[in-house]
């Protein structure tokens, strides 16, 4: 079970609290727990952020380390899930080496590109055909993602697909909750104007049908009948692990933002709690920890200022 981070008010920040308290107390337990209750949140984060499975795995436990490493810096000014999530962002915004591969990612190269796919049928294969178009529908609608700057992509991820209320998202960002809802309706407004004027599955009168693109996906390597990267039926999607109250306050912006939450809500490739327990457990992390007191502020502030 994956407790939902973003609410306005949640119910995992008392208990969070507590296991905080433990987990500086050298107990390992609860240092687990809060690594298992936050880890598929932050690995759903970074696979829409950097697109391939295998760099957001990398990206996860890179951001976990760093958050068991530095709880004894976390003082408790804000909520521990805030101060947890603002590490994961600020990490995640600083791939500089995968941010410039996704430089060639824009609007006009993404239409550019799939005017020269041409439509044909669904090819034959042992995937059932629904899969594979579902992998296309997925893949399509994630690469648009990418035509975003990290930045807009970041606010458009926690506001209109994972239904962070603007206080939360602004504080995960280290921003006024004036300045990320400016950030959210510009990325609203290019995102969907693009989607407007080219998705068919917003406007049945685009010529772009998933169906209708999939083989040339596969022929031109973005689809691997033998490997799927994000179709999997049964997995949960976004949508259901999301509160239905903040979906019924969010519903006007739902239109575009409903195809996102349609995405498959991903675990981990692993258990992250246990590829680090060795490390949580070894003396030299236990020194580590009871070495690093001194405020984030001063000590990370890097992993700790405003985006």
């Amino acid at each position: 079970m994956n407790p939902y981070p973003f609410s306005e008010h949640s119910t995992i920040d008392d208990s969070d609290d507590v296991l905080v308290g433990r987990a500086r107390e050298g107990d390992h337990s609860a240092l687990d727990t809060l690594v298992r209750r936050h880890q598929a949140w932050i690995y759903n984060l970074a696979i829409r952020m950097l697109y391939q499975p295998e760099d957001a795995a990398d990206a996860t436990q890179e951001i976990l380390v760093k958050v068991v490493t530095r709880i004894s810096s976390f003082e408790g000014r804000s909520a521990f899930r805030t101060w947890l999530y603002r590490i994961a962002t600020n990490h995640l915004l600083n791939q500089r080496k995968l941010r410039k591969s996704l430089d060639s990612f824009t609007f006009q190269a993404f239409e550019a590109t799939m005017s020269e796919f041409a439509d044909a049928d669904v090819p034959a294969s042992r995937i059932p055909a629904r899969l594979l178009v579902k992998e296309s529908l997925i893949g399509c609608t994630s690469a648009m993602l990418l035509c975003l700057s990290s930045e807009q992509r970041m606010v458009y991820i926690l506001g209109a697909v994972f239904g962070a209320t603007d206080r939360v998202a602004a504080a995960i960002l280290g921003l006024s909750p004036a300045a990320y809802r400016k950030r959210l309706s510009r990325a609203r407004s290019d995102l969907h104007a693009f989607m407007s004027g080219q998705c068919g599955l917003i406007d049945r009168t685009n010529p772009c049908r998933c169906e209708k693109k999939t083989r040339a996906f596969i022929e031109a390597g973005h689809i691997d009948p033998d490997r799927l990267m994000f179709a999997d039926e049964r997995l949960q999607r976004i949508r259901e692990v999301i509160p239905a109250a903040i979906q019924q306050l969010d519903a006007v912006n739902c239109e575009y933002a409903r195809l996102y939450r349609e995405h498959y809500f991903y675990q981990p490739p692993e258990d992250y709690a246990d590829v680090l327990g060795e490390l949580i457990r070894s003396t030299r992390f236990q020194a580590l920890v009871h070495a690093t007191g001194e405020p984030a502020s001063n000590k990370h502030r890097g992993e700790n200022g405003p985006v």
